[in-house]
C-alpha cells in the first residue's frame, strides 16, 4: 500500500461543520461560561436537546450494512441491503434511520483491505455529519483476534484470548491490544467488541472456549484490565463481553438460550472478577449476554432484557456508568421469549444503551418510537442512553477528528514493527503438553516432514489451509515439508491417503481440531501412529484434544489456527524457540472428566 493521499469523500468543511454544530449546541444550551469550560456530559446534553425523537431513537441502534463503499456498493450488496434493510447503502441507512453506529463484518463485504475499510469509514462518517444534527458514528467490529477476527491480513493478527492466557503476561496482552487498536483506529474503526471477559470453566462451551483468556478468574481479570488499557492508549473504545458471564454453558446463544446455574456466591467468585476489573480500568462499553442466570434474576428473562441484571447488578452493584451494548438482537437466545418488536424496547427498559444488529431494523426502530409515543418508554429514558453514547463519541474525539487517511493506514496497519511484535508475543503462547522420549524438537536428523490433518475454514485474510501454512513454515526453517489435508471429519479415503504419504516422511505432524470421542480424527491419528513414524500432534483450537489421543507421544496446543500461531508452532516443533506457554484451563481426562489430565498452569519446555 503506497497511496498516501487522503481517503475519498470527506472534506475539512464537513469536520468544521460538525465542530461548529457542537459548539453552537453547547453554547445555546449552557451559556458562554459553560461553552468555555467544556465538559463532555453537558456538551452531549446540549446535542440531545437539538435532536428530534426520530434521531434519538436512531442513535441507539448499531446496524449491519452490506458493501465495501458507503455510497457505491456492488449490485449484489445493494440487493441484500434492500431486501434486509430497505435501503441501498450505508448513506441511505443513516439518512433514513439516523443510526448511531455501524458494525463491520467480512461476510457483509465490509473488510476487503485497509484502504477500502478506511474509505468506507470515511463515507459513513460523512453521511452522519451531513444530517440535520451532524453526529459522527461509532464504527464497530469483532476483532477479538484468534478465532474471531473480522479484518485479516495485511492487518496484524495476534493470538486470541486463550493463547494470551497461556502466555500469562499482562504486558503481552496490553501490547496486543495497543497494536490491534491502533490499526483499527487507523482504518476508522473506533469501537472494538473485545476483550472477552468470560471465564471459560466449561470445556464443552461451544461459543466462548478459546475466545476466553482461561478458567482462572483472577488471571482473566488481570488480562482483561491489561487489554482495556491497551485499547484506551490506542484511542479506541473497547467492550468487555458477555455480561454477566458466558463461560459455563454447553449451549450456543446464537441458536438457543443458555442457562448458567451458578449460585450467587459462584457468580461473585467466578464470573464477576473480570467485569469488575473492566469497570475499574474505566472500560468504555460492556456487552450483554443472551443467557439466563436464575441466581441474578429468576424471571426467565435473558440478561439482555433483565433490569435486575443490567441496572441492579451492573449499574448499581458494580458501579458501571458507561455504555451498555446488547449482543446481536438477531441471535436466538434473545428472540425465544419475545417478538422482534418487543426485544429492543425491553432491552432499553432493562438498562441497555446500544441496540446491536436487530434482524429487522424497521420493526425494531418503529417499536421503540411507538413505545415512547405510547408512554411505555419516556423520552427522558432515551436521553439517558443517548447522553452516554454521545459522551463516548466525544471522549474518542469523533466530533473533532472523524476521518482517517491512507497515509495513516500505511504508517500503522501491518507495519514491520507490529508484525514482529505479534510473532514475539505468539511464541510465548505455544504450549507443549507432551514430549515422551524427547521426540521434539524435530532436528535436521528428520529432514522430511509430512503435515496432515484438520483444515478448518481459515479466518479472514490468512495464508491458506493450516496444513499448508505449517508445511511452508517448516520449509522456511530448512525442512522438506509437504501437506495433506484430511479435514475435520476424515473418511477412510482421506486416512489412507495420509498413511500412504507418511511412508516417505521421517516424521509426521498431525493437526487436530476439537477432537471428541466420536471424532474420526482419532482414527486418523491412530493410523498414523500405526505406521511407526514419529508423530507430533498440534491442537489448533481447543487444547482438550490430547485427552482423546492417548497414543500420542508429542503434543502442542496453539489455541487458534491463524498464520501467526501456526508459524510459532513450527518454530517450537523445530526447536528454533522453546515453548513456554502454560495451560490457562485444565484439560479433563476422557474417562473421568471430573479429574484433570493436565491442570491449569501445566506446560513443558525444552
Amino acid at each position: 500500500m503506497h497511496n498516501t493521499s487522503p481517503c475519498s469523500g470527506p472534506s475539512r468543511r464537513s469536520v468544521l461543520t460538525a465542530t461548529a454544530a457542537l459548539s453552537a449546541a453547547t453554547a445555546a444550551g449552557a451559556g458562554p461560561a459553560f461553552a468555555a469550560a467544556g465538559g463532555h456530559r453537558a456538551k452531549a446534553a446540549a446535542l440531545v436537546r437539538r435532536m428530534s425523537l426520530e434521531e434519538k431513537v436512531g442513535q441507539l441502534f448499531v446496524m449491519r450494512v452490506y458493501g465495501a463503499s458507503a455510497t457505491r456498493p456492488a449490485p449484489e450488496d445493494v440487493a441484500a441491503n434492500q431486501q434486509e434493510i430497505g435501503v441501498a447503502d450505508a448513506a441511505e441507512l443513516i439518512a433514513k434511520y439516523h443510526v448511531g453506529g455501524i458494525i463491520y463484518f467480512a461476510w457483509a463485504h465490509n473488510t476487503h483491505d485497509p484502504h477500502q475499510i478506511a474509505d468506507l469509514s470515511n463515507g459513513i462518517q460523512k453521511a452522519g455529519l451531513t444530517g440535520r444534527t451532524p453526529i459522527p458514528l461509532l464504527i464497530s467490529t469483532d476483532q477479538e483476534q484468534g478465532a474471531v477476527a473480522r479484518i485479516g491480513s495485511p492487518a496484524t493478527l495476534f493470538p486470541g484470548g486463550m493463547a494470551l492466557g497461556a502466555a500469562g503476561s499482562t504486558g503481552a496482552a496490553r501490547s496486543a491490544a495497543l497494536v490491534a487498536g491502533s490499526e483499527l483506529a487507523a482504518m476508522g474503526v473506533n469501537q472494538n467488541y473485545a476483550p472477552v471477559a468470560d471465564v471459560n470453566v466449561n470445556p464443552a462451551n461451544p461459543v466462548i472456549n478459546v475466545r476466553s483468556f482461561g478458567a482462572d478468574p483472577k488471571a482473566v481479570a488481570s488480562l482483561v484490565g491489561a487489554q482495556v488499557d491497551g485499547y484506551q492508549r490506542a484511542g479506541l473504545a473497547s467492550t468487555a463481553k458477555h455480561f454477566p458471564g458466558h463461560g459455563d454453558t454447553g449451549t450456543d446463544s446464537h441458536y438457543d438460550l443458555p442457562v448458567i446455574n451458578h449460585s450467587l456466591e459462584e457468580w461473585n467468585r467466578v464470573d464477576a472478577p473480570p467485569f469488575r476489573a473492566a469497570v475499574a480500568h474505566r472500560i468504555d462499553s460492556i456487552m450483554t449476554a443472551h443467557i439466563l442466570v436464575p441466581a441474578l434474576d429468576p424471571s426467565g428473562d435473558p440478561a439482555t432484557l433483565s433490569g435486575p441484571i443490567l441496572t441492579g447488578v451492573l449499574r448499581r452493584q458494580l458501579g458501571y456508568n458507561g455504555v451498555v451494548v446488547t449482543d446481536s438482537l438477531g441471535m436466538a437466545g434473545v428472540r425465544q421469549k419475545y417478538g422482534d418488536d418487543r426485544v429492543p424496547v425491553l432491552a432499553l427498559k432493562a438498562g441497555a444503551d446500544q441496540l446491536l444488529n436487530p434482524p429487522d431494523l424497521d420493526v425494531a426502530w418503529n417499536a421503540v418510537l411507538a413505545a415512547v409515543r405510547s408512554g411505555e418508554l419516556t423520552e427522558r429514558r432515551l436521553d439517558i442512553s443517548l447522553t452516554r453514547i454521545l459522551e463516548l463519541k466525544l471522549r474518542k474525539g469523533l466530533f473533532t477528528h472523524p476521518y482517517v487517511t491512507h497515509r495513516g493506514v500505511d504508517r500503522t496497519v501491518g507495519i514491520r514493527a507490529h508484525l514482529a511484535a505479534a510473532d514475539r508475543i505468539t511464541e510465548r503462547t505455544t504450549t507443549l503438553l507432551r514430549n515422551d522420549g524427547g521426540l521434539l524438537p524435530l532436528t535436521a536428523a528428520r529432514p522430511r516432514i509430512l503435515v496432515v490433518g484438520a483444515d478448518p475454514a481459515a479466518p479472514s485474510g490468512t495464508g491458506g489451509p493450516p496444513t499448508a501454512v505449517v508445511a511452508a513454515a517448516l520449509g522456511e526453517l530448512g525442512h522438506s515439508a509437504s501437506a495433506v489435508s484430511t479435514g475435520i471429519a476424515p473418511g477412510q479415503a482421506q486416512i489412507d491417503r495420509a498413511v500412504a504419504a507418511a511412508a516417505s516422511a521421517d516424521a509426521v505432524v498431525v493437526l487436530t481440531y476439537n477432537v471428541t470421542a466420536a471424532s474420526t480424527q482419532r482414527g486418523l491419528v491412530q493410523a498414523l501412529l500405526d505406521t511407526g513414524k514419529p508423530v507430533a500432534q498440534i491442537a489448533v483450537r481447543n487444547p482438550y484434544d490430547i485427552a482423546q489421543l492417548p497414543g500420542i507421544k508429542a503434543a502442542l496446543a496453539t489455541y487458534s489456527w491463524t498464520d501467526v500461531a501456526l508459524r510459532a508452532a513450527a518454530r517450537a516443533l523445530t526447536g528454533r524457540v522453546s515453548p513456554t506457554g502454560r495451560l490457562p484451563v485444565a484439560v479433563p481426562r476422557a474417562d473421568d472428566p471430573a479429574k484433570a489430565l493436565y491442570p491449569i498452569g501445566y506446560g513443558l519446555t525444552y
